[in-house]
């Protein structure tokens, strides 16, 4: 009488297969996730720098932080207090975080001249450095208005 299964040998293989496969694929799902971390953030920052743009081109001066961008800042390096009520109609500087509530960036305007200014914050968190690196173009000065804007 021959018995139907799997040997003891069989169901081994299977399962060392099976945990080779996870050794393979559970660190590339890890690094998929800090990619989309990092579009995100991308997407985001250019978000916020066309909705403030925006904003000072159809006001003649910036306004609160809420009042020009659904974007999240916050007002602190340390990422503990929302800056939706910081009026940039000065000179002030709102800082955008990583996931992590590091501060990854900093936008500081200067409504005299309708500059927005996008810089590095030094951090060393993985997401930081890629939103850095995927922003680098991003990181100068913007002019939307003043007397150097030429039409």
């Amino acid at each position: 009488m021959k018995r139907a299964g799997f040997t003891m040998i069989e169901l081994i293989f299977v399962i060392v297969i099976l945990g080779i496969l996870a050794a393979v694929a559970i660190p590339k799902l890890a690094a998929t996730r800090d990619d989309a971390k990092i579009a995100k953030g991308a997407s985001d920052v250019s978000t916020a720098l066309s909705d403030m743009g925006a904003y000072y081109t159809a006001h003649g001066s910036f306004a609160k932080v809420g009042d020009m961008t659904n974007v999240k800042f916050v007002t602190t390096k340390d990422g503990t207090t929302d800056a939706v009520n910081t009026d940039l109609n000065g000179t002030n500087t709102v800082y955008f975080n990583d996931s992590t509530d590091t501060s990854c960036l900093s936008f500081k305007a200067t409504a005299v001249d309708g500059n927005l200014t996008i810089a590095s914050e030094s951090n060393a968190t993985a997401e930081c450095k890629g939103l850095n690196k995927a922003i680098e173009k991003l990181e100068t000065t913007h002019q939307f208005g003043g007397s150097s804007v030429e039409y």
